[in-house]
């Protein structure tokens, strides 16, 4: 009896133990193939030292269809995440918003909805849904749209991309409404005669992470800060602007580019002659490890243009007819800024090449289609080609690069061409530290459109005819993200979760035998353990 007592109160007492120990020490095993249920150590480091609460405010919930009852489970399983290493400063809750007034006020805060369309078991229902959630932080609201992914993906695919995607939503929200210390982002406006009003919802958004700052030609000024954003410049760079360029990148300055190899003035049916672009920017680009071609690229993948087609009496008929001068990129590389992001609607792109840069990292991010064809500049840009029926056979160029992304440490443009006496060369850097830039062939993708009647700038993306917006800006934020991203919390993106589909025929032909399968083996399997289980004490015990 006194060792049955001994051996009870050794047995609370490793209980205790172990219990005293869990509170002091945090352990969690991911046994998944993906790790999907692993957070970056990024967000790790972003969420332990939170110096407030945040409180995240989820209106996905509900009885949803399956696919949307998976991305509700991840968001909650990510939240649990949040919350190991947030503690206290990490609080959140679910919230189904059903009432109207409260959908009117996550409308105007932001928040996006869903009509959303099922067919479950032949059931067809509708409903209005708010897939995404308001983070609140010391008096500022913040809206995440959770529901993502490319939107020619079907509904199962581009649900596992918002699957995929909503750690790095959450966290990099909570990064914009708890950062301390903001970087600046310096725009040279001086070389583009693009009114700054075309620029505002790009600009708008980057306010909201960054200190921005204006050269007005002062090149000065470029020192200032982090990283220099060049937003569709048409007039040519002094040697002064572009040395000072240059020493900005070897002093481990970022670059962010948007420009055009060829220039397209006002377009008529018969057509304009599109110029070769000269920035004076050749050079330096081909010493970093690209070359923006001059050349147009026209691609079966495209917008479309309205177009008046004939006249029916005395009036216009006026269709849509696609314009192959205006791509619609959704082929993109392997790298977490393009990662599941929807089309990109271009404008009279050029193409790009990759030269020889030692040491020098080159990752494409945006692709045309294996379908294009190139145009080298002056080239003949007529409305009156949206009317004719291409031929395939034409536009066999196959894929090319608008976009690439350039990470090393490059080597001055300006090696070797300073004289003794010149000034400059007691500052000069011939050789710079690590940094990143990345260049895209289009000008247009960060100008967005006006309303003209209100007098207002549409979002960024956004197609009057088709009335979609697409990811220009998704793109154009990530990656200054990833530019100014010390951290690597955008690697968050990388996070991929393999879709592994039943087989509905087979499940429909087997339904039956399946749930009685669930139904009646674990009965089944507790029985033999039970059987066997008596049979052995009856063996054990049975007198002999």
């Amino acid at each position: 009896m006194k060792s049955k007592i001994v051996k009870l109160l050794i047995f609370i007492g490793i209980l205790a133990a172990t219990n005293v120990l869990a509170s002091f020490l945090f352990f969690r095993w991911d046994l998944t193939q993906e790790k999907r249920y692993t957070i970056s150590d990024a967000t790790k480091k972003l969420l332990q030292n939170l110096d407030e609460q945040v409180t995240i405010k989820v209106y996905m919930t509900g009885d949803f269809p399956a696919g949307f009852e998976r991305l509700e489970r991840a968001i909650q399983e990510t939240l649990e995440s949040f919350s190991d290493y947030g503690g206290v400063n990490l609080a959140y809750r679910f919230i189904e918003p059903k009432d109207s007034k409260v959908q009117e006020e996550l409308i105007q805060k932001g928040l996006i909805p869903t009509n959303l369309f099922a067919n479950e078991d032949g059931k067809r229902t509708e409903r209005l849904v708010f897939p995404g959630a308001i983070l609140v932080y010391d008096g500022k609201e913040y809206p995440v749209q959770l529901l993502k992914g490319n939107s020619s993906a079907s509904s199962e695919e581009r649900l596992n991309q918002s699957y995929e995607g909503v750690e790095f939503e959450l966290a990099s929200a909570i990064r914009r409404l708890t950062q301390k210390e903001r970087k600046r982002v310096g725009i040279l406006v001086g070389h583009t005669k693009v009114p700054p009003q075309r620029f505002s919802d790009f600009l708008a958004n980057l306010q909201q992470n960054y200190d921005l700052y204006f050269d007005v030609q002062n090149p000065d000024s470029w020192e200032k800060g982090d990283l220099l954003v060049i937003p569709k410049p048409d007039t040519p760079f002094t040697d002064d602007e572009k040395y000072r360029l240059d020493q900005f990148v070897m002093r481990g300055g970022k670059l962010l580019m948007f420009i055009d190899g060829a220039r397209v003035d006002s377009i008529s049916l018969e057509g304009t002659f599109a110029q070769p672009l000269d920035l004076n920017l050749d050079d330096l680009l081909f010493k970093y490890g690209c070359r923006v071609n001059q050349n147009l690229v026209k691609d079966l993948s495209c917008a479309m243009i309205p177009l008046n087609v004939g006249n029916m009496g005395d009036k216009p008929q006026i269709k849509p007819m696609p314009w192959r001068f205006f791509p619609l990129i959704n082929n993109f590389g392997k790298h977490p800024i393009v990662r599941n992001l929807d089309a990109i609607y271009t404008r009279f792109p050029s193409t790009i090449d990759t030269v020889e840069a030692p040491g020098i990292v080159k990752t494409p991010l945006l692709l045309t289609s294996k379908y294009t064809q190139i145009r080298k500049a002056p080239a003949l840009v007529a409305y009156n080609e949206a009317r004719q029926q291409p031929d395939p056979k034409d536009y066999n160029t196959g894929e090319k690069d608008i976009a690439v992304l350039l990470e090393g440490s490059f080597t001055s443009l300006f090696n070797n061409r300073l004289l003794p006496n010149d000034p400059r060369t007691a500052t000069f850097i011939g050789k710079g530290k690590p940094t990143k830039m990345i260049v895209v062939s289009d000008g247009d993708l960060i100008v967005n459109d006006i309303d003209y009647k209100r007098g207002a700038p549409l979002p960024l993306g956004y197609d009057r005819l088709s009335e979609k917006t697409f990811a220009n800006k998704d793109f154009a934020l990530y990656a200054l993200d990833y530019l100014m991203d010390s951290e690597g919390l955008i690697t968050a993106r990388n996070k991929q979760v393999t879709l592994r589909p039943l087989d509905k025929l087979r499940l429909k032909e087997e339904r039956t035998q399946w749930q009685l399968l669930n139904l009646l083996g674990p009965l089944a399997f507790i029985g033999i353990l039970g059987g066997v289980w008596q049979w052995w004490r009856k063996r054990k015990y049975a007198t002999k």
